[in-house]
This record gives C-alpha cells, sequence and structure tokens, in this order.
C-alpha cells in the first residue's frame, strides 16, 4: 500500500472500488454509505467479487449446523497464510506461509524493527535514538511479548511495561466527525496527554506509577465447581504533573496479540457491517455496532477495526499511533517529536529528540512501512486438534450457548491485486470486530468514537489456545484480570450475560469440552 495521503482522485477511486464490489455482493446500500457518510477502504486494488464468487461466499460463511466432524478447512484458520502450529514460545512469530522468498526479507526487516530497544537523544546510535522521552516501553516487543499478548504486573517489583492506562477528558466532536450519529466528544488530557507514561530519561518525571491490586469474588458452578474471579482496582499513583481531576476517565489496557491483522485489514466493510443491528432488530440480544473514526492516512472516516475499542482503521495507523504514544517514536502519521508529551509538559517537549537527520521523523516512512508488513504478515497457527470428539462436542456448545452472535467464526477477505497474501481468503477469526456492550463488570467508563464506557470490540479467538505457550504470565480480557479461558468466559456480561450464564449451568463435561475447543483455536 502506498502510505502517502491519498489525492482526492484517490480517495473516489477507493470508494468506486468498494461500491462495485458490495454491488457484486448484492448489498449496495449497506457499504457504499454509513449514515450517509461514505465508507472508503484501505485498499487500492480491490478486484470486485463476481455474483458467483458472491454466492459460494455465502455459502461457505454460513453458520455450522453438524458437529460430528470438522468443516471443509477449518483446521487452516488463516487460509493459505496458516503456518504449522510450533510447540515453543515461538508460536506467534512465524511469517504468512504463502509470502514469497523476497517478502521474507521485508518480515525479517520489520521484525528487527519491531525487536529494536530505541536510546534517549543525542546518541551516537542516530538510527535508533528518539526513545520518549516519556515511554511505556522501549520497543514494540517489550508489549507483545513474543508477538502475543502482554501481561499485568506480576508483583511490587515487576515493571508494567505491558499494560498502561489510557486517559481522556469530554470534549467537542471534532467538525469532521460531527456526521457520524452517536460520536462521543472526548480529548486528551490536557496534563497526560492520551496515556499516562511510567518511563522517562533523568532530569524530566514520568507521568505516574501504576498500581493494581485485586478483590476475589467466588463464583459457583453447575455441578458442584466454583471459580475465582478476581476484580482489579487501578490507582495512578506518584503524578508527576499535577491532580487528573474529576472530569478523568482512566482505561487499563494490555496489548493484545498481533497475529493476523493483514487478513482482519482485508475483511470487506460490507461484510463485517452485515453483521450489526444497533437495535436489535432479530431481538436476539445483540446489538453490535461500528466504530467509525477518523484516518489520518485517509483523510476520510472509516471503519474502526484495530484496538480494544476499534478505535483504529488500519494496520499502519495502528501501529504508527502505537510509536507515538507507547515509545514517543515520531511517525510520519504522529510527527510529534515527544510523542505524547502536552503543552504543559516543557521539559518533554524541549529535551533533544531524534528527528533532526534526514529520516524526517524518527522513524521514516521505509521503516515504518516494513513495522506494517511485518505486522500485517505475523501468522495465524493451524488448529491444534480440530476432529477429538471432545473439542467438537465444545465447539456444538460454543454454537448452542450462542457465543459466534458476536465471536462470528468465518470471512472471506478481498480479492487483492497488490496483496496477494491476504487475498480472498476463507479465514476463521472468531470475531465480528463491532462494538458490544459486556456489561457492567468489563466496563471501564471510558467512551471511544462511538464506543461507550460499557462496549468492547468482540476480541479474535484465533490462536488463543496458544497464548500461555507463548507467554506464560499473559493475561486475557482487555486488562489481563482473567487468568484462565473459563475466567474470562465468566466475566461476560449485558449482551453476553445469557451465553455466559448458560455456560454457568454445564455440568462439569460440558465446561471442559468447551474449554478444549478453546484451547484447539
Amino acid at each position: 500500500m502506498n502510505s502517502s495521503t491519498p489525492t482526492q482522485s484517490t480517495k473516489a477511486t477507493i470508494n468506486t472500488l468498494l461500491a462495485a464490489a458490495v454491488t457484486a455482493a448484492a448489498s449496495p446500500a449497506l457499504a457504499v454509505d454509513w449514515n450517509g457518510i461514505p465508507l472508503g477502504d484501505p485498499h487500492l486494488s480491490i478486484i470486485p467479487r463476481t455474483k458467483a464468487e458472491a454466492a459460494r461466499i455465502r455459502a461457505v460463511t454460513a453458520p455450522a449446523a453438524e458437529f460430528s466432524a470438522p468443516e471443509v478447512f477449518e483446521e487452516r484458520p488463516a487460509g493459505a497464510a496458516t503456518v504449522r502450529a510450533r510447540s515453543d514460545d515461538e508460536a506467534f512469530s512465524q511469517h504468512s506461509a504463502n509470502i514469497t522468498f523476497e517478502q521474507e526479507l521485508e518480515f525479517k526487516l520489520g521484525n528487527g524493527l519491531f525487536k529494536k530497544p530505541w536510546v534517549f537523544s543525542p546518541a551516537s546510535t542516530r538510527a535508533s535514538d528518539g526513545l520518549g522521552p516519556l515511554h511505556n516501553a522501549r520497543s514494540c516487543q517489550r508489549c507483545h511479548v513474543k508477538d502475543g499478548r502482554g501481561h499485568v504486573p506480576q508483583g511490587p517489583d515487576d515493571s508494567a511495561v505491558s499494560m498502561f492506562l489510557r486517559v481522556s477528558v469530554p470534549g467537542p466532536v471534532p467538525e469532521e466527525l460531527a456526521a457520524v450519529k452517536d460520536y462521543i466528544g472526548t480529548a486528551p488530557h490536557p496534563a497526560y496527554g492520551g496515556q499516562l507514561q511510567d518511563l522517562s530519561p533523568p532530569g524530566i518525571a514520568p507521568e505516574y506509577t501504576l498500581s493494581v491490586t485485586y478483590e476475589d469474588s467466588e463464583i459457583p458452578l453447575a455441578g458442584g465447581e466454583t471459580a475465582t474471579l478476581r476484580k482489579p482496582v487501578y490507582e495512578a499513583a506518584n503524578l508527576g504533573y499535577g491532580p487528573l481531576g474529576d472530569s478523568a476517565m482512566l482505561s487499563p489496557r494490555v496489548a493484545p496479540p498481533m497475529i493476523g491483522l493483514g487478513l482482519l485489514e482485508a475483511i470487506p466493510a460490507a461484510d463485517i457491517l452485515a453483521h450489526a443491528d444497533e437495535n436489535d432488530g432479530d431481538g436476539d440480544g445483540i446489538s453490535g455496532r461500528a466504530n467509525m473514526v477518523w484516518s489520518r492516512e485517509y483523510d476520510q472516516v472509516m471503519l474502526g477495526r484495530f484496538g480494544l475499542k476499534a478505535g483504529m482503521p488500519t494496520v499502519n495507523e495502528q501501529s504508527s499511533a502505537a510509536f507515538s504514544g507507547d515509545i514517543g517514536i515520531s511517525t510520519p502519521l504522529y510527527p510529534a517529536a515527544w510523542g505524547d508529551c502536552t503543552d504543559a509538559q516543557t521539559a518533554c517537549q524541549a529535551a533533544p529528540h531524534g528527528d533532526g537527520d534526514v529520516r524526517g521523523t524518527e522513524i521514516d516512512r521505509p521503516n515504518m512501512d516494513l513495522v506494517t508488513f511485518y505486522s500485517r504478515n505475523l501468522a495465524v497457527p493451524a488448529r491444534r486438534n480440530p476432529d477429538a470428539p471432545g473439542v467438537l462436542r465444545g465447539k456444538e456448545i460454543f454454537h448452542d450457548a450462542g457465543c459466534p452472535a458476536c465471536h462470528v467464526p468465518k470471512f472471506v477477505t478481498h480479492r487483492l491485486a497488490d496483496r496477494p497474501e491476504q487475498s480472498f481468503q476463507l479465514i476463521w477469526p472468531y470475531s465480528d470486530l463491532l462494538l458490544h456492550d459486556m456489561g457492567e463488570g468489563l466496563a471501564d467508563n471510558r467512551p471511544e468514537g462511538r464506543a461507550t464506557g460499557r462496549e468492547w470490540r468482540t476480541a479474535p479467538l484465533w490462536g488463543i489456545g496458544l497464548t500461555k505457550q507463548v507467554s506464560a504470565e499473559a493475561g486475557y480480557l482487555h486488562d489481563g484480570r482473567a487468568r484462565t479461558l473459563l475466567e474470562a468466559v465468566l466475566w461476560h456480561g449485558g449482551e453476553a450475560q445469557s451465553a455466559r450464564d448458560r455456560i454457568v449451568d454445564l455440568p462439569p463435561a460440558g465446561r471442559a469440552a468447551l474449554m478444549s475447543f478453546l484451547e484447539s483455536l
């Protein structure tokens, strides 16, 4: 993808291609516009689906109705990009199986940049300077441990490097988003910016220290079993730039896994929006709402699909925002050399930075493109034992409980002339990429775009069974509070309350089968 800012004619081309693709799929009104807003699409070379292909796609993505054997191609969740499931902690660090030999070099260069520790300016290593000054981590890999999930602090001496608190205050709706229905206006905190950073160089105060404590509660389960849930209590201690104030809204975040991002980006917006049911028109208690966000990359409103509240539209924007907010590294899309530092943090803004050379920004466009390619092509491992009787029984329970209403199993990606590795693949992410009310227990009470303080994007489940293999300390949910998959299920509320209650009421063997299915993903 050309990551330069598109011209008006390019944007018109994007919308024309999307309209053609959607017309071929026989749902033009849904995706040509959304409440009167042209959707656009990050892909510049969509090959429209034929009517015959659209019919095949509807058939192959239909919900499972029989559970005595795996579905066709189910063992390959990323289609031709699927890789074998390794038995070590490198399971999430492989490249898509269908990239070329030349692309393997791009992937390895992107991997080097993803792992590279940045240093403070000034430094003799001019290609690696520009860290912070305020930051949460020195590299991408420090948060996304082995390209998987981060973890909560394991004790008072453990760094919170893969966890931080987002922060915002109420604010006006930006003019460019005024036409988006139900968009919630927020603004960065005037003193602390968009997230709290706990690391800094000598002479500059860090913003805070993260403190997490837990309150345990016992949950009775059918069959005489119990489970213990731990409710987190967060404190932003040792504030370096004054009190946060009563209007500050905080949200804890643990880094999510990196696998399959390019394939999620390649799902047609029309197919995602086809699962939205904002007013619960079918009466099943599941709404599903799209987050619509402003794209810096394309200078238009687009469907959000990345981030825990679907606040980012593309892999490049998500990666660029993380460089800026997490590491304090400027990018072409986020050119501020001081990252998330605010005007109130004068020492941070006045500190030496690393963008004074020919790079222009601390990571330049060619290197940012390598990181984006790497992030798009971290492969999804193959399923394990999809034909085992316990796994098949767990899959049936998953469907009977209603889980696929949000964790949609299957999509087929766009045909893409410029990204054959993501083109026209049957994939199994187990997510609709939409927002759902998850209840008061998981609420962070901090809105983001159209997402309310109770809403979260449905997390993709592919690879979830390898989470602990990749990083033993990793937890589940947006803040890592759940130590097991069962705990994660039991935290579900809101739209997922009835599914959660069905699982509580299962006999122990049924719950064990469900866990076997999830562990096979």
